[in-house]
């Protein structure tokens, strides 16, 4: 599988940044934890806040224990363009969503708006924002002097037999319930999975789970 971004919950890191019952929270030392959802789940990134809007959630069997997963080495910080840690590379896969900078730092950020392979040789880099460049098959778009990522360890679980499941969903569990821990973010399989009896892994990207340019 390849390396995964996340998608944000809109007012789950409202109400976690502050605009909520939960106050503001901090992101490094509150105990974050992933749990597992079926296709029953539908999320809805502009108005599910808190966990208690979640569904389906995977029984304890297979390797998963419901509740979900702590996360560990959780960071959350904001990383100018020409210090971001992941380069862009000739002649490399990259799927949509992935995000790099210039080998020779020129104070912006792009994503991958199209997935491929990038060229033999690094394209013109622009630096409008919101402005394209193709690059091999790959289609990148300007989008910011920088981010604030919210990253962690790959989250796993062994001899995992666990599922059908889709989502992936990140809450902050500090708070205490179910209607005022906040959902911070989603990583979305595209399909039911299931797995195979080996460890489950979700591979996050480099550059951080949930990145927020600026």
């Amino acid at each position: 599988m390849p390396a995964m971004t996340a998608r944000p919950y809109a007012a789950g890191f409202r109400a976690a940044l502050g605009g909520g019952v939960t106050g503001g929270r901090d992101f490094d030392s509150d105990a974050l934890k992933i749990t597992l959802h079926g296709t029953g789940y539908t999320p809805n990134y502009d108005t599910d806040a808190f966990q208690s809007a979640l569904t389906s959630e995977l029984t304890t069997a297979g390797g998963y224990t419901a509740g979900g997963l702590t996360l560990s080495g959780v960071t959350f910080s904001a990383v100018a363009a020409n210090s971001w840690t992941v380069v862009a590379a000739t002649s490399t896969a990259y799927v949509a969503g992935q995000i790099v900078r210039p080998s020779a730092g020129n104070g912006f950020i792009y994503v991958a708006a199209v997935g491929g392979t990038s060229g033999g040789s690094a394209p013109t880099w622009p630096t409008t924002l919101y402005t394209t460049v193709a690059d091999g098959s790959v289609t990148w778009c300007c989008i910011g002097r920088g981010a604030v990522a919210l990253d962690f360890a790959d989250p796993s679980w062994a001899t995992f037999t666990a599922g059908p499941f889709r989502y992936a969903v990140v809450a902050d569990t500090t708070p205490g319930s179910a209607a005022t821990n906040p959902l911070l973010c989603a990583f979305d399989f595209g399909s039911g999975q299931t797995g195979g009896g080996g460890t489950f892994s979700i591979a996050v990207d480099p550059a951080g789970a949930l990145v927020l340019p600026y």
